[in-house]
Parts: C-alpha cells; structure tokens; sequence
C-alpha cells in the first residue's frame, strides 16, 4: 500500500486533489491502475495478479479532520477524514471475491465474481473492449453472497475451494472523542469497514484517524432498495494512522515556552500549580498539590522480562459530606486533557474495563472498550467510589496495577491497555467520619483494593469557627465578585446603568479576586496555561534518580515500615513505588532531568506523611474535640432515659 499524502497532492495539483475529494472512488481506480503500469516497467517479472498495489491517502481532508458528529448527507460519496476512538472491533473473517465452481457432467470449470455494497467498484461505470463507457442500465450491481449449485443448464457444481479468492473483511465501531463530544449529548459512532492490509490494525481503546469514503449502504434485508428510504452509513477505510496520545491539540507559542521554562526555576512550583488546581475551593492545600503531581504522574518503566511498572499515580479521597471532594475531582477533569468520569453506582465491573457484546446482525462476539480503556494515557474519575459493588472493585484491580485489562471470555482473550491514572472520591462507610472508629473501619474498603492506591486522604469536616469563617469568606467573595456571565473581574455581556458599579468598587473587587487568586494575574493561574505547562513537563522531562535520591528513598521507606503509628494505608513494597513517582512528578514539575533528594523526595514525603499519618494537620483532633464531646453527652442523656424507663417499668 503507496500512501500519498494529501497535502503534498494538494500543493502539486489542487485541482486533482479537489476531484479526488469529489469523487474518489474513480481516482483511486486510476491512481492503482497507473501504479502496476508503472511496477510493470520497473520490474518486467511483475504481476498484477499476484501482487496488488493499493494507494492510501492521508492527512486530512480540506485541512482538518472531523468526528462522526459532523458527517452527513453532504459527505456522501466524498473523501472524509474523521479522528476518534476504537470501541468495537470484529474479528477478521474471510470474504468472498471470486468463486470457481467444476462441473462433473461437462467437465468444465466456471467462475463467479461477488460484489456487496461495501465493494468499491459499486455502481462505479465499467469500460468496454472498444474503451467507451457502458450505458448506466449496464452499472455494476449488487451480486447473491450464496454459492451457485447448479448451472444454466441444470447440471450440478461443486465449488473449488483450493481455486477461489478471499480478502480480508473487519468491521470496527469509531466513536466520538470523549472530551470532543458536547455537554450534555451521548457521542456519536460510525462503522468502519476494513478490507486487505488494513485489518487487524486498530484494536480497542486506540484513537484513530481514518481516511476513507463515507457511503449509503442498503442492509441485506432491504437490498438495493429501501422503503422507508433510510440508509445504514460506513466508511470505507483507505488509511488508517494510530494517533499519538501527546498532542490533545495544544499549541505552544515561544512565549508559552519561555513562560514555562522560567516559572520551571522557581523553589515554590508546587504550591503555584497547587493554588492553580480548583482555586474555587478555600483550603486542601496539600491534597491540591497532590492532584499536580498526579496529572503530571511519574515515569513508568518496561523492564527486560516484560514486567511494566507503572508510572501513574491513583489517589482516593474519603471523608464526610460536604468537604468539596466531587469539585476537586471535577477541577482534575478540566486540567487533563483526556479525561473520562464516571461514578460508582452507574458502573458496573465490564464498563470501566471492557466487555463482550454480541453483534445483533452476525450475532459475533467481539469486544467493548469500558472507560478505564478509553481513557488510556489519561485519568479516570471515579465519584461515589464507595457505593460500587464489591465484585465490580475486583474487576478494576488488574487495571490499577498491572494497566492492563485481560478478558477471557466467550472465546475470545485479549489485552488491552488501560495506562491511566485514577481519581477517586468516597464517603465512609457511616455517612460521617466517625472518630472514635479504626481508618479501616471507616473507609469499609480491602486493604487489597487501597494498597493500589497511592494515596488515601481522609478529609474531615472542621468545627472550627474561624475556619469556617474564612470557608464562608471565600465563597461569599466567589459569588460576589464573579458576574452572572460567568466572567470574573469583568463586566456582563448586558448594561444595566443602575446596577453598575463605580470605579473604586471595581478595583476593590479586582484586587479582592487578586487575593483570592493568590497572585498577581500571572498566566500561571489560567487553566489554559496550567494545561500545557503540565503538559509539557509530563512528555519533554523524563527524570532519573541519582544515587543519593536513591539512599533518601530507601531510609523514609524503611522508617515508614518500622513507625507503628495508625495509618490510612499499609506501607508495603508499593509504598517505596509510591515515593518514587512522587519524587519524579515532582521533579517534573522542576523541569529537572534527575530526581534530587533535597527537593523532590522531600516534598513527596511531606505528602505522603500527610496521607499516612495527618502530619501537619493536628489541629483536626483538636478542632473536633468538641463534636466528640457533644457526642458524649447525647449518649449519657440516652442512657440515662432508658435507665429511667427501665425503673419505671419495674415499679409497675
């Protein structure tokens, strides 16, 4: 298969590119034809028979590519280049295109050529000997799948296998890009059909861009004619190219790298992209920082032997109502820039892995992508985590892990990659955190599921009174200064003379959001900006550690394994990962090319240690001292009343 692109046809003759996009079918036709003249010059011994060349056109089409949304009545019969993702993929199965049949009576052989509505020389004119194109009663039409068995005159045949020919025939479902697809709206598919060279080149889960022709066909039960006038759409593929998952469309001007590269200098890096991850939310200051170093993960490593060790980092937040757990997970989906959400009670076990399906028309088996494979190299946000049931958690175990997700079922086995990190949110098991209960007891979850977790942070609900007055402050101000248009610091789209503000309340405003921002209106803050600075740190820097990173890791974890303190996650060999990743997330954010243990390996541990044990954060026994107390006393007041009725009861 010849692949010419499409923008150097384009430059050296628009006019044939405009007639290719046209009408393609015919010049494709013509582009092979003069290709096996041209092999046939070059190579005396060649033959066209045995070897077919096909030509393949890509890039995209009128210079952009589009999704299945955009396809339609318009785009019949026209070149289309469409990007999106794989979530059904058939398998191969042979297609017949020319039969040959032996007649034992006149010992004769006969032969037969197939044409379906997916064959490209469909209603396409023919040429006779004399050059000249056939009338259009005389088209190609639409020929019976079924073998003959007998001939004209009656005798019987008997088909030669041996003698006949197949291709190659994969049917693959191409849906909508998750992040492309409108709030609100299911995404859109399309079927592909794939012919030759070109199966077994797309499996499930992988983003794709497609060249092909977009075609009406008329379903067998129809035939070439519907009453109803409705028509199945699929493309006939022509090219197919894996898309790389690093781009997500984001383009870098020189000041963007210069913006990166001196914000990369500076010593509090991680409390900047801290501040810039949900800056709505008042406080989490650490868990922020740890949703940075999440979205920017670790390096993930393919030893000899096959093993992957993976670099993403999973994190699960559990703690009482009302603790902003679902907006931090909302703000990590607007940062990444491939992220797919779900919840735990709307999931099952083969939805955020991959299922097999039964095709309604071939009634064939094939696969399903779910949301963990979907969202390979991208972040998965899983809310309500709790009330999953427990063998739908089960399901996602290999997934955490291994990233990958093996199905054996039906006959079918496979793998598929399921690379992404996962951000998950819970409630505990009580509705509140109970205090007087173990972690364990209160998150309600195996400590084989959480040790794939690497980090676990229990976010409690303060009584403090001057917290929650800064808590009250900072949401007041967040409804104050930011205008029913949605814009802060700047006015509505309408006037309105007697709601306007004069200029000193302006500026009070700007510098109260200023405040608010914790800064000075840098680009820093701009989730634009915070999405390619992560961007570009994840995929330009690749740190490694040096020896004495190396010794500063193996020190905490061996004091982590020895500290006997109560924890929210066992420390086991995936603890010592944990660090790791987090000291190279951390020297990513650096833009650093090693991981040095004064900075990164000492920030990863203040997080962990936070996670772990709550360092730093003593002030929540104290503050919840008093809930504890009150607690106690409506305990006492119970007791005391059914003493009472007990005594009662006894007089009587």
């Amino acid at each position: 298969r010849i692949r010419i692109p499409l923008s150097d046809l384009r430059s050296y003759d628009p006019r044939l590119s405009n007639a290719l996009t046209l009408d393609p079918m015919r010049h494709i036709r013509a582009l092979e034809s003069v290709a096996h003249d041209v092999a046939a010059e070059e190579r005396p011994g060649y033959d066209k028979d045995e070897v077919k060349i096909r030509v393949a056109l890509g890039g995209p089409v009128g210079g952009k590519a589009v999704g299945p949304r955009e396809l339609g009545s318009g785009e019949l019969r026209r070149l289309v280049c469409v990007e999106g993702v794989a979530v059904k993929v058939s398998s191969v199965k042979p297609k017949i295109v020319k039969s040959v049949h032996y007649c034992p009576t006149t010992r004769t052989h006969e032969s037969r050529t197939y044409i379906d509505s997916t064959d490209p020389n469909l209603n396409l004119p023919t040429l006779d000997a004399s050059g000249h194109t056939e009338l259009p009663d005389k088209l190609l039409t639409i020929t019976s799948t079924s073998y003959p068995t007998h001939d004209k005159n009656g005798n019987a045949l008997e088909t030669e296998f041996g003698l006949s020919v197949y291709k190659d025939h994969q049917t693959v479902t191409l849906q909508e890009m998750p992040e492309r697809a409108p709030m609100g709206q299911l995404p859109r598919s399309v079927e592909l059909v794939l012919d030759h060279d070109l199966v077994d080149k797309v499996k499930p889960g992988d983003r794709v861009q497609i060249v092909g022709v977009f075609r009406a066909l008329a379903t067998s039960s129809q035939g070439q004619s519907s009453t109803s006038g409705v028509f199945k759409t699929v493309i006939l593929v022509n090219d197919v190219k894996i898309l790389g998952r690093d781009s997500h469309g984001l383009v870098f001007t020189p000041n963007d790298v210069r913006t990166i590269r001196s914000l990369g200098k500076r010593k509090d890096i991680l409390d900047i992209l801290g501040r810039s991850v949900c800056p709505s939310i008042h406080g989490h200051e650490v868990i922020k920082k740890a949703l940075a170093l999440q979205l920017l993960s670790g390096c993930e490593k393919n030893l000899a032997n096959g093993t992957h060790l993976r670099g993403d980092i999973n994190i699960l937040m559990v703690g009482d109502p009302s603790t902003a757990k679902s907006q931090l997970l909302r703000s990590a989906m607007g940062i990444a820039p491939l992220a797919v959400s779900t919840t735990g009670k709307g999931s099952s076990g083969v939805g955020l892995t991959a299922a097999v399906t039964s095709d309604p028309e071939t009634k064939e088996r094939r696969l399903e992508a779910g949301a963990m494979v979907l969202a390979d190299r991208g972040l998965v946000c899983v809310d309500e985590f709790d009330k999953m049931g427990e063998n739908d958690r089960v399901a996602i175990h290999e997934a955490m892990e291994q990233q990958t997700v093996t199905i054996a079922k039906a006959g079918l086995h496979a793998s598929l990659n399921a690379r992404c990190s996962v951000l998950a949110a819970a409630n505990p098991v009580y509705g509140q955190y109970d205090r007087k209960r173990r972690i364990q007891e209160n998150i309600g979850l195996p400590d084989s599921l959480l040790s794939r977790f690497d980090l676990l942070f229990v976010v409690l609900d303060q009584l403090d009174p001057e917290s929650d007055r800064r808590i009250a402050a900072h949401v007041i101000r967040g409804h104050r200064f930011v205008n029913p248009a949605g814009k802060t610091g700047h006015d509505s789209d309408y006037d309105d003379d007697d709601s306007s503000e004069d200029d000193e309340d302006v500026a009070d405003a700007e510098k109260a959001h200023a405040i608010w921002q914790r800064s000075r209106y840098d680009a820093s803050n701009t989730s634009g900006f915070l999405r390619k600075y992560l961007h570009f740190a994840k995929t330009r820097m690749k740190p490694v550690l040096t020896e004495e990173a190396r010794e500063c890791i193996a020190g905490r974890y061996a004091e982590m394994r020895s500290r006997q303190d109560e924890r929210t996650l066992p420390v086991t060999a995936r603890s010592l990962e944990t660090v790791i990743r987090l000291a190279s997330a951390h020297a990513k954010a650096r833009l650093s090319p090693v991981v040095e243990a004064d900075p990164d390996v000492a920030a990863a541990m203040d997080i962990l240690s936070f996670a772990l044990y709550h360092e730093n954060n003593n002030v929540i026994e104290e503050n919840n001292e008093t809930a504890a107390s009150q607690k106690r006393q409506r305990e006492e007041v119970t007791d005391s009343s059914d003493a009472e009725g007990q005594e009662e009861d006894e007089e009587e």
